[in-house]
C-alpha cells in the first residue's frame, strides 16, 4: 500500500501574460493562432489538453514547458509564481 507523501513543485520558468481586458491584442499575439477564440463578454476561450478553459480579465495566460497554453486565476498565479530577473 502506498502512503501519502509531501511534494514540492519543481522550479520551472514559464512565460505568461496578464489579461487585463484592455490588452486583447497582446494576448492574441502571445497565444498561437487557432488555440483560442472569443467567448462571451470579455472572455477568451483557450483550447487546452483538458478541454476549453475560460480566461477572464485578471487571469494570467501561461505558456507551459511543453508549449501548452492555459489560464490561471490572478490570485493563484501571484501566490505560485514570481518574476524572474
Amino acid at each position: 500500500m502506498s502512503k501519502a507523501r509531501q511534494y514540492r513543485k519543481k522550479p520551472v520558468v514559464i512565460e505568461a501574460i496578464e489579461f487585463t481586458g484592455d490588452n486583447a491584442a497582446e494576448v492574441w499575439d502571445f497565444i498561437p493562432a487557432g488555440c483560442a477564440h472569443l467567448g462571451e463578454g470579455d472572455e477568451i476561450i483557450i483550447e487546452t489538453l483538458e478541454g476549453d478553459m475560460r480566461a477572464k480579465p485578471g487571469c494570467f495566460i501561461i505558456r507551459g514547458w511543453a508549449d501548452e497554453y492555459y489560464p490561471c486565476d490572478g490570485d493563484i498565479f501571484r501566490e505560485t509564481y514570481e518574476p524572474v530577473g
